[in-house]
């Protein structure tokens, strides 16, 4: 399988007046590969929560369901680190076209075979190996961002690029209602997205590219003349063992620690009210599915101009630092979560507005958190930094989601469960403050020496 999945070799540089031309064609199409082909990942990521629902009036307890979503998060959180540091080495074309083809033959497993939804356990092993193939998309994207654009465009490029996922999870609800109006069975819910996935697995082998220097252009540095700042003396495009990147450049990077412990606390609120934001609305708001698909729908959508103004406010009005739009965001959503708890039923209204507002808001944290990891580490270590923060966010944040709601709700009410992530927006907040603490210690210290 390494050597299937083995990067390709370098081809001899092309003729001097086609690399403008070709550069931008192609910069382009991978783009547009990872775009959609994260997109896609999504749509059999999220597609189990808005199955939840009928899972509960066919007699399963939500702390059942929500163990065997956990599988999703436990896998995922893993894979998305091992797997990261496999993809570091790997073709990124063929590692994240075979990842999502994959996943969407777990889906289709689950929609065209009862078996696959009969028992907690069934659907707990399909999900863990659904979240373990879900873990081949983000690094390989990851790596194809860093090895495509330079350093200077990078933030634009991300904040782009990162509202993939608000797409494709997005589009689940309007999926759902289409599928349940096509073929009036529930489990249209899984084989439809799982359809769709299949589809895009063969777009993104189709569009992407591993690197600049495998099709025959010169690297990105050489070709922007951007060049970034050595990272302790590391050649940017230097191959580095799969040892130093999990020791020298992960586990002794004592700001990417903070950063992925402040990522546990922000993925609770993520999916704490988005996994759970189809019975919620069922069960204690009145919506139907139809009105529950939608105003998921409008909670992923609102979070692609929340991440776009995120990136760019870091940008132009805090020159780079991360930290304080995310403290600020977060603040606000808390503000959201409240709102969203306290409406009584009967106003939809007010409900999707702070559905819309949490939506806004919280993927500007996700997709900070995210460029900040990239950025400590040499680029052909991305795909493992990306993972080491997405592995708190899982195995911490995520799973807690999951089952800790789920057990809350059960045994305690829905009012537990809001608590819950009122506490999270709590602690990202003093943990994201933390790593502004450092990076300003880093640059008074830096400012210092100059």
């Amino acid at each position: 399988m390494i050597n299937f999945l083995k990067q390709p070799e370098d081809k001899k540089t092309i003729a001097k007046e086609k690399i403008d031309t070709t550069y931008r064609n192609m910069r382009w199409q991978v783009f547009a590969g990872i775009f959609i082909g994260y997109a896609g990942y999504y749509l059999v990521r999220k597609n189990f929560s808005l199955v939840i629902p009928d899972l509960i009036d066919k007699g399963f307890t939500k702390l059942e369901l929500g163990f065997a979503l956990s599988g999703v998060s436990i896998a995922y959180g893993l894979s998305k680190f091992l797997m990261g540091n496999v993809s570091d080495r790997s073709d990124a074309r063929r590692f994240m076209a075979i990842g999502l083809f994959l996943s969407g033959l777990i889906m289709l497993t689950m929609g065209f075979f009862p078996f696959a939804t009969s028992s907690v356990m069934v659907m707990f092993v399909l999900l863990l190996l659904n979240g373990w193939f879900q873990g081949m998309g983000w690094p390989p994207s990851g790596r194809i961002m860093v090895q495509w654009f330079s350093i200077k465009e990078r933030g634009t490029k991300m904040s782009i690029w990162n509202t993939a996922h608000n797409v494709g999870a997005g589009i689940t609800g309007p999926i759902a209602i289409y599928a349940i109006a096509k073929f009036n069975d529930w489990h249209a819910k899984f084989y439809v997205p799982g359809m769709f996935a299949i589809f895009i697995a063969v777009f993104i082998y189709l569009m992407l590219r591993d690197r600049p220097t495998a099709v025959g252009l010169p690297t990105i540095e050489e070709y922007k003349n951007d060049y970034p700042e050595a990272i302790e003396g590391v050649d940017q495009n230097a191959k580095i063992s799969a040892r130093d990147i999990f020791v020298k450049y992960v586990l002794n990077n004592k700001l990417l620690w903070f950063i992925a412990i402040a990522n546990i606390f922000v993925y609770l609120v993520r999916y704490g009210v988005l996994d759970w934001a189809p019975t919620y609305l069922k069960e204690v708001k009145g919506f139907s599915l139809k009105e529950s698909g939608w105003a998921y729908f409008l909670y992923e959508w609102a979070g692609i101009p929340g991440t776009l103004i995120a990136g760019i406010i870091s940008d132009k009005w805090f020159k780079g630092k991360r930290a304080p739009v995310s403290i600020i965001y977060m603040i606000l959503v808390l503000i959201a979560v409240v709102v969203y708890w306290k409406n009584p039923a009967g106003n939809p209204l007010v409900d999707n507005i702070a559905l819309i507002a949490i939506g806004f808001l919280i993927y500007g944290p996700v997709m900070l958190i995210g460029v900040q990891a990239l950025d400590l580490v040499p680029k052909n270590a991305a795909g493992t930094a990306a993972g080491f923060t997405g592995l708190f966010g899982y195995l911490g944040g995520a799973l807690m989601a999951n089952i800790v709601i789920g057990y809350l709700v059960d045994t305690y009410g829905w009012d537990s469960g809001f608590i819950l992530l009122i506490a999270a927006c709590v602690l990202s907040i003093i943990f994201i403050g933390y790593t502004w603490i450092i990076e300003n210690k880093h640059h008074a210290l830096k400012e210092k020496n100059l």
